[in-house]
């Protein structure tokens, strides 16, 4: 539908939105839609030859005109340029300088972004301003988190506070009000990391602050939840302040890649045996670099949609899927598949970001052309639905000849991407092994046989991944915890 598309550019482009409104005109016949992070929402059908809904289409048009910002849909506490002076509004095309910047590419508007203030909310009923610089990320489409990364710069304090001369970003989201935050997963996570565990830090990212900003009762989404009660997931805006990473792209070398690649495996270990975290949502954009005194480390980033291992309040849906669709595991694509989510699952998100990089990449900031069709590997994956992706890493994952296509950049990858494979079919296999097994022993009235999900049964754990993945190419990797390198010396290489 044309205008689901128009509503999802206005959500995923300009200025930062929770919501939009949209008449849809055909004719003399008007419907008005409601989008927001939750829903979507029509009204009745008013008919224009009627006078009587010429009326209410009048008023409903006089009182879009009174509502104030935050009614139409601009965030709280946003102060842009263009809302005073409309002809400051640029166009990308209209500043050639952001064609050479580094980092990842801006929204197409980027006057409402560059040099706007945002008031965030701070200790003891204070605000803190930051000026936005640069839209770092923007995530494209209409329900769910709708995620914004921006860098931007302290503006209140004239180099006094704690924040100055930090790389900073601003990260904006709207999840569910009850979602536990990223900063209650990472306090946690600190609260452990002591002593041997202490190396865990350099591979989680640094939040220095975070607020929820609530929808106040006089806002459409509190009269929905209101109106539709439990049908309605009711959000928030959610912001942090965080330390700026920097992404794969900007590694020089393929073993700078690969030592990034195993930090993440050994930090979501971590993560899952000692905090008992579990990510959730591994994904090329999740996985950056941080550079300390001259050594880089990978850091697993974007908590927002982990959860706690003994909580089950959270459990994915065939409605809703956790993760980034080129990425998820190939069972999670499926229309029957309700969980749970396990970590092996996670792992094998790690392997599809290798297959993806490896691949579409000559180098990590260079994609590389297919010569026989002028296109990109996989590029299809970041396009297509549940049943294609399913379809597509099946292939990956049963196929008995699969080999990767990797470049040779990214030559030295292409050991583990086949010893993982193997892994996973192997452990596959199993699994279907012992559906048969369990449906002879129901048929037999017998003794159910057992088999441990999470590994498949032991073809793919984290012990076999970090087996394949402490070298590249012939060069031992950094093993960052005593446990690991302690494990490693009993562990045999695949």
């Amino acid at each position: 539908m044309q205008v689901a598309g128009y509503a999802r550019d206005v959500l995923s482009h300009g200025i930062i939105r929770s919501h939009v409104i949209v008449f849809l005109v055909d004719s003399k016949l008007v419907r008005g839609i409601f989008y927001d992070r939750s829903g979507i929402f029509e009204s009745a059908v008013l008919n224009l030859a009627i006078k009587s809904d010429q009326l209410i289409f009048a008023k409903m048009i006089k009182q879009m005109r009174a509502l104030p910002p935050e009614g139409l849909g601009i965030v709280p506490n946003l102060d842009a340029t263009f809302m005073k002076d409309r002809k400051s509004l640029r166009s990308a095309e209209e500043m050639p300088q952001y064609a050479a910047a580094d980092g990842p590419p801006s929204n197409e508007i980027f006057e409402w972004s560059e040099g706007s203030l945002f008031d965030i909310p701070y200790k003891n009923k204070t605000i803190r301003t930051v000026r936005v610089k640069r839209v770092l990320f923007r995530s494209n489409g209409i329900i769910g988190r709708g995620t914004i990364v921006m860098r931007v710069v302290c503006n209140h304090c004239n180099g006094k506070c704690d924040w100055c001369g930090k790389k900073l970003i601003l990260k904006l989201s709207f999840p569910a009000k009850t979602r536990v935050s990223e900063q209650t997963f990472m306090d946690r996570c600190r609260e452990l990391a002591q002593g041997d565990h202490a190396w865990v830090l350099n591979h989680l990212p640094h939040i220095y602050w975070t607020f929820d900003i609530q929808y106040s009762k006089s806002t459409p989404q509190a009269k929905f939840k209101e109106k539709f009660k439990d049908d309605y997931e009711m959000r928030v805006m959610r912001g942090s302040i965080q330390e700026e990473l920097r992404p794969l792209s900007s590694l020089t070398t393929a073993t700078g890649c690969a030592q990034v690649f195993y930090d993440v495996v050994q930090c979501h270990h971590w993560a899952w045996k000692y905090p008992q975290i579990l990510h959730r949502d591994i994904s090329q954009g999740n996985i950056l670099v941080r550079e300390k005194n001259g050594e880089i480390y990978g850091v697993l980033n974007d908590w927002d949609l982990a959860i706690w291992l003994n909580d089950q309040r959270d459990g994915p849906t065939s409605k809703f899927r956790t993760g980034t669709k080129p990425y998820m595991a190939h069972e999670q694509h499926g229309i029957k598949w309700q969980g749970p989510h396990r970590f092996r699952h996670d792992l094998e998100s790690v392997f599809y970001v290798i297959l993806l990089l490896v691949s579409l990449y000559s180098s990590p900031k260079v994609k590389a052309v297919e010569p026989d069709t002028g296109g990109f590997m996989y590029e299809e994956w970041h396009k297509q639905d549940d049943t294609f992706l399913a379809g597509q890493k099946a292939n990956i994952l049963l196929r008995a000849n699969w080999e990767p296509s990797v470049t040779t950049f990214f030559c030295g990858f292409a050991l583990w991407l086949t010893t993982l494979r193997r892994a996973l079919r192997r452990g596959f296999a199993r699994l279907a092994d012992h559906k048969e097994a369990m449906e002879e022993a129901l048929e037999r009235d017998q003794e159910m046989p057992s088999f441990d999900y999470d590994t498949l049964d032991n073809y793919f754990s984290y012990e076999k991944v970090v087996s394949v993945m402490h070298r590249y190419d012939d060069e031992e990797l950094k093993t960052r915890g005593s446990e690991w390198r302690k494990t490693l010396l009993g562990l045999p290489d695949l």
